[in-house]
């Protein structure tokens, strides 16, 4: 069931004060658009992680401390740079988003539409 005007307007009312409170909390607790998961980033990510791991059991067994750590290193590179999200990915995916519809707004209006008329069919 969709908010009536009342319930959006006092919605958008506390969603202002909290952004005139804190903004810093405000952002950090909103999502950002600008910023998504790129498959290109994980799969490179879990690669560099399986090399580490490699690397490190090969230093271990071979006793090599330079390898070892050279593979624990390579390993943290690998899990950081596949939790790592990508900004270029995000622009790509909200330039898109873009050219298809108006914008956020004219997407919500055409889903209360079509529930005003889901609604209008069942009564």
């Amino acid at each position: 069931m969709p908010l009536s005007e009342h319930e959006q307007k006092l919605l958008e009312q506390l969603e202002r004060q909290l952004h005139e409170d804190d903004p810093k909390f405000a952002n950090s607790m909103g999502s950002d658009p600008g910023r998504t998961w790129s498959t290109r980033h994980i799969v490179i990510g879990v690669l560099a992680t399986l090399v580490g791991v490699l690397l490190l059991l090969v230093g271990v067994s071979l006793q090599n401390i330079f390898v070892g750590v050279l593979g624990f290193v390579v390993m943290g590179a690998g899990v950081y740079f596949a939790t790592m999200r990508s900004a270029a990915a995000g622009k790509a995916k909200t330039a898109g988003r873009g050219k298809k519809s108006k914008g956020k707004s004219s997407f919500m209006n055409s889903l209360e539409e079509r529930w005003d008329e889901r609604r209008r069919g069942e009564s």
